[in-house]
C-alpha cells in the first residue's frame, strides 16, 4: 500500500511539471534574470540585455525601476538626458558618463512574434555606481584643558562605498592603536576608522598640534585642511589666588558694614529722615491753619 501511494504521488508530480513546461513554452514567458554591474562615477558602463536572439521584428524597451517606472529606451529612441550621453549597441545601452543618479535597477523587455504567439523576454540589471569621497568635514577644537576628554570628528557623506577615516597629527599618520608607535607612546586615544572619531581619553599638553583627517575608499581619497588644537594645563595656583582675592573682598565688605552699624551711621540717617519728615508735616499744618484763619476773618 505504501509503495503504491508513493508511485501515485510521483506520477502527479510528473504531470504537474509537464503541464507547467507546456504552459511556459506555449506563451513564451521566461523568468527575469538579475545581475549587478559596477561602474566608477564619470566613467562609462554598458547595461547588457542578455537576450539570446535578435530579429528584425523584435521590439525593445528599457525601463528604470523604482518608486515610479521611467523609460530609458522607448520607440527606438533614448529618452531624457540619456539622449546626449548614451548610445545603443544592439540591445545594450552604453552610458558614456555615468553619474551617481544613474544607480538603480533597470529592466530590458524584448518582445517578438513566434509560432505560439507573442514571445516576451525580460532581463534585469542593477547598476551600482562607485563614488570617491568628497573633502570630509573635520571638527577640531581650538583649545582644550589637559586631563579632560576631547573628541575630534571627521565625516564624509558622498563616498560609495562608505570610506574609512585616518587621522594625522602634524602630517604624521596616527596609528589606530595608540599603544603602538613611539610618537604616541605617552598619549591615550581611541580612533574609530568607521565613524571617523578620534577621542582622547585623558588629553595632555603633548597632544597639542595640527590635526587633519583623510577619507578613503576603493575609488579615491580626500583630506580636510589641518586645524590647530592647543592643550593647556589647568592653572590651579591662579584659581586658588582668585578665590582668595574674592574671599578677602567679601570679608572686607562685611567688616565695613558691621563697623558702620556699630557706629550708628545707619540709625542716625534713619532718625534724620524721620525728623525731617516730621518737621515738614508740622510746617504744612501751620500753613494750613493760618490760611484757614485768614479765610474766616
Amino acid at each position: 500500500m505504501a509503495r503504491g501511494s508513493h508511485r501515485r504521488l510521483l506520477l502527479l508530480l510528473l504531470r504537474y511539471l509537464v503541464v507547467a513546461l507546456g504552459y511556459h513554452k506555449a506563451y513564451g514567458l521566461s523568468a527575469p534574470k538579475d545581475h549587478v554591474v559596477t561602474a566608477i562615477e564619470y566613467q562609462e558602463v554598458i547595461l547588457a540585455c542578455k537576450y539570446p536572439k535578435k530579429t528584425p521584428s523584435s521590439r525593445l524597451e528599457w525601463k528604470k525601476l523604482g518608486r515610479s517606472v521611467s523609460f530609458v529606451y522607448y520607440q527606438q529612441a533614448l529618452q531624457g538626458d540619456f539622449k546626449d550621453r548614451a548610445e545603443m549597441i544592439d540591445f545594450n545601452i552604453r552610458i558614456k558618463n555615468v553619474t551617481r543618479k544613474d544607480a538603480g535597477k533597470y529592466r530590458c523587455e524584448v518582445s517578438a512574434p513566434s509560432e505560439q504567439g507573442q514571445n516576451l523576454d525580460e532581463d534585469t540589471v542593477t547598476l551600482e555606481v562607485l563614488v570617491a569621497p568628497a573633502v570630509p568635514s573635520c571638527e577640531v577644537p581650538k583649545s582644550a584643558l589637559s586631563g579632560t576628554v576631547v573628541e575630534l570628528r571627521c565625516q564624509d557623506t558622498e563616498g560609495n562605498p562608505a570610506p574609512e577615516y585616518t587621522w594625522f597629527k602634524d602630517g604624521v599618520r596616527l596609528l589606530e592603536n595608540s599603544k603602538l608607535g613611539s610618537q604616541s607612546s605617552n598619549s591615550s586615544y581611541t580612533m574609530n576608522t568607521k565613524s571617523g572619531t578620534l577621542q582622547f581619553n585623558t588629553i595632555s599638553k603633548m597632544d597639542s598640534g595640527e590635526y587633519s583627517c583623510e577619507a578613503r575608499n576603493s575609488v579615491g581619497y580626500r583630506m580636510c585642511p589641518g586645524k590647530r588644537m592647543q592643550v593647556d594645563d589647568l592653572n590651579i595656583s591662579g584659581i586658588i589666588a582668585a578665590v582668595v582675592v574674592v574671599a578677602l573682598v567679601i570679608s572686607v565688605c562685611g567688616l565695613g558694614v558691621c563697623y558702620a552699624q556699630r557706629k550708628g551711621y545707619f540709625s542716625k540717617e534713619t532718625t534724620f529722615q524721620k525728623n525731617d519728615s516730621t518737621s515738614k508735616a508740622t510746617t504744612v499744618s501751620e500753613n494750613d491753619f493760618k490760611h484757614t484763619k485768614s479765610f474766616i476773618i
